[in-house]
């Protein structure tokens, strides 16, 4: 890491957006300087290549490659994908899972593909040795989407207690919390923290050390700059919410967050 010191990491973005082309150089600049890392997440195989030549150019970026649920069209992976996930700079596989919330009417052939599609991630992860970037999105009123990641990942759990990963943007309940803690997964909060109370209860809950910090950038900006373009630079409210909510030092929370991140993603600093 050519920076002088490593502040914070938002584990979770996605610089290649078109709402950063005018400033994407000037931005990663501002965040070098700041000691901000992130990982920029892929969606398609396109994106996740983009991902990766951003990775490539910046010490401080790291890239994760997979097929969002959302895209998922068919139950076809692209032979590509495996090669991209052996990428020295590739962190993680993702952001995959199950997204159900604006599916309507009978969606049982999409449901199949996405589940096709994710399991196929999930063995990939398990071949590269690498942790799993999970989007799970239930339709509305229901964890259906939780529910159905979580039975597929207890259910390779049980014969590879190397499976590991990380549930992105965390909007679940109780009891799926304590089902991904269970099997050693951590979860991740974004700015809402700062500006609802929705998920203290579940903050609050969840050990420190299985906690991380992301922004999901160009979406959901925090307090103070909600209506605007969000970026990695505003991952430290995310920490000074989480640290809030905890009751505990800020200082205490960025270290922890930061070990976990290095832990999780294997990151080499």
């Amino acid at each position: 890491m050519d920076f002088p010191t490593l502040s914070y990491i938002d584990i979770h973005s996605h610089l290649y957006f078109k709402d950063f082309d005018s400033d994407r150089e000037e931005l990663i600049g501002r965040m070098k300087e700041a000691g901000i890392a992130t990982i920029s997440i892929g969606t398609r195989l396109e994106t996740s290549k983009e991902s990766i030549t951003l990775a490539e150019r910046y010490s401080h970026l790291y890239a994760c490659v997979g097929l969002h649920p959302g895209d998922v069209v068919s139950m076809d992976v692209p032979e590509e994908l495996e090669v991209l996930a052996e990428h020295e700079k590739v962190v993680a596989i993702g952001e995959c899972g199950f997204d159900y919330f604006r599916l309507e009417g009978d969606y049982l052939d999409i449901k199949k593909s996405q589940k096709k599609v994710f399991e196929h991630q999930v063995e990939l992860a398990l071949k590269v040795k690498k942790p799993l970037m999970l989007h799970s999105r239930p339709s509305k009123g229901s964890q259906d989407a939780y529910h159905d990641t979580l039975d597929i990942l207890e259910s390779y759990y049980k014969t590879n207690s190397e499976l590991s990963g990380n549930a992105h943007f965390f909007a679940g309940d109780m009891d799926v919390l304590k089902r991904f803690l269970n099997i050693g997964f951590s979860v991740s909060f974004t700015g809402v923290l700062t500006f609802t109370h929705d998920y203290d209860e579940l903050v609050r809950f969840a050990p420190l050390e299985s906690l991380h910090a992301e922004t999901d950038a160009p979406f959901v900006a925090p307090a103070p700059h909600r209506g605007a373009r969000n970026s990695p630079e505003y991952v430290p409210h995310v920490v000074s919410a989480i640290a809030r909510i905890k009751e505990e030092e800020e200082e205490i929370v960025k270290n922890t967050l930061i070990s976990n991140a290095r832990k999780l993603f294997k990151l080499p600093f």
